[in-house]
């Protein structure tokens, strides 16, 4: 089965287009899904900043010298 130069071009214009459409539905869709986690990013990037900075130790030594003085 021989196809002609424009055959050829016709299905890689549809395929073209179909990758287009897809590609779009994707973008669309991980932008819903972030949208819908995004609560749940900022806790998580609270927590992690929160650990990184130190506020673990400094809460207890907080908690460890108010216990002390009382």
């Amino acid at each position: 089965m021989t196809r002609t130069q424009e055959q050829i071009r016709g299905d890689l214009e549809a395929e073209r287009e179909q990758l287009a459409t897809a590609v779009e539905n994707l973008r669309t869709s991980i932008q819903t899904d972030v949208k819908k986690k995004m609560p749940l990013l900022a806790a998580g990037a609270a927590s992690v900043g929160f650990v990184l900075a130190g506020g673990i130790g400094a809460t207890m030594r907080y908690f460890a010298r108010r216990g002390r003085e009382h």
